[in-house]
């Protein structure tokens, strides 16, 4: 009898020990973006989250937070490198404040198509800058889509640099794409995006600018009457992950987060690019002119932005990017 109870509670230790030791390497990540629900962005984050959980058997799951639920994208970032949120999606322009090589990417009108900036950012730019994000407590994970940004507004088509004069537009908090709108003439008002909409609808601001894919699937046409296919910035989400986690995870883990993170940018990256043409047929039923003005024009008159761009990229970084993209063709 003895040695039965002896058994019985050797088993009930072994499978209290095993269970906590299971519970233990099982993890919740944290991952948030500031793309739409039903932005391809926001369905590339399930993807991955699902393969994720799918390969690890569970132990590691993905929660996302998507359209800013954890806040804008800069406080979103700042809680990255913390290690309070594990995951995010910034862009190059957030990314610049860490490091200023990443806020050369935006630069007005250097990218000429989507073949040069892939092969750009996903080649010579990762060994120039990816070393950046590992001092600001970041380790990278792979390249998504945001896309080339256009120009909406409520007042006029615009066909030629002086139609932006005086038309006041919404940017984002960063220089590259307001230093690109002031040079056009543009009066730039930086407003959250969660408040584009009603300022949109207020006429607190006459237009934005972004990807074709953020018009449409944020309904920013039923506001705006007018777009024009500028292209006058180009960027993507960065797929990072805090350092702090990074080191939480097995090897294991390491490897399999980091091949769905690149699955996932893949799928957002054709899938994007291929409704863009749809998207902008789609926009032209629902009411809005679209204009293809000749960008040369425009860009023709971006030197004042790249000069106020030295003060956050600087100039030998300028120079060293615009001669990356130069060697790309």
């Amino acid at each position: 009898m003895k040695k039965l109870l002896i058994a019985v509670l050797s088993l009930a230790v072994a499978v209290c020990v095993f269970g906590m030791a299971g519970n233990a390497a099982a993890i919740d990540l944290k991952m948030g973006h500031f793309a739409a629900d039903t932005h391809a962005g926001n369905l590339a984050s399930k993807m991955f989250a699902e393969a994720v959980a799918k390969r690890t058997n569970g132990q590691v799951k993905v929660i996302i937070y998507p359209n800013n639920a954890l806040g804008s994208p800069p406080e979103v970032l700042e809680q990255n490198i913390l290690g309070a949120v594990d995951m995010s999606l910034p862009t190059q322009g957030q990314l610049g404040k860490y490091s200023p090589k990443f806020n050369c990417v935006m630069l007005p009108f250097v990218f000429k198509n989507y073949a040069q900036a892939d092969k750009v950012l996903d080649g010579p730019f990762l060994k120039w800058a990816v070393g950046d994000l590992d001092k600001a407590g970041l380790v990278f994970l792979s390249n998504w889509e945001w896309g080339f940004r256009n120009l909406t507004n409520n007042v006029r088509p615009v066909n030629k640099p002086d139609d932006v004069k005086g038309l006041k537009i919404r940017t984002p908090p960063e220089l590259p794409t307001q230093a690109a709108m002031e040079a056009l003439g543009a009066v730039v008002a930086t407003i959250g995006f969660n408040e584009l909409q009603m300022a949109l609808s207020q006429g607190v601001v006459d237009g934005q600018e972004n990807p074709i894919s953020v018009i449409y699937s944020n309904k920013l046409y039923e506001h705006q009457k007018y777009l024009a296919m500028t292209g006058h910035n180009y960027n993507t989400m960065v797929h990072v992950i805090s350092k702090k986690t990074w080191n939480k995870l097995t090897p294991e883990q390491r490897t399999i987060i980091k091949e769905e993170s690149v699955k996932a940018g893949n799928w957002m990256r054709k899938t994007l690019r291929a409704a863009e043409a749809d998207q902008i047929k789609q926009l032209k039923k629902l009411g809005m002119q679209v204009t293809y003005p000749d960008v040369s024009k425009f860009k023709a008159l971006m030197g004042p932005a790249y000069e106020r761009m030295k003060a956050t990229a600087g100039e030998a970084n300028i120079k060293e990017f615009v001669k990356m993209v130069d060697a790309v063709k």
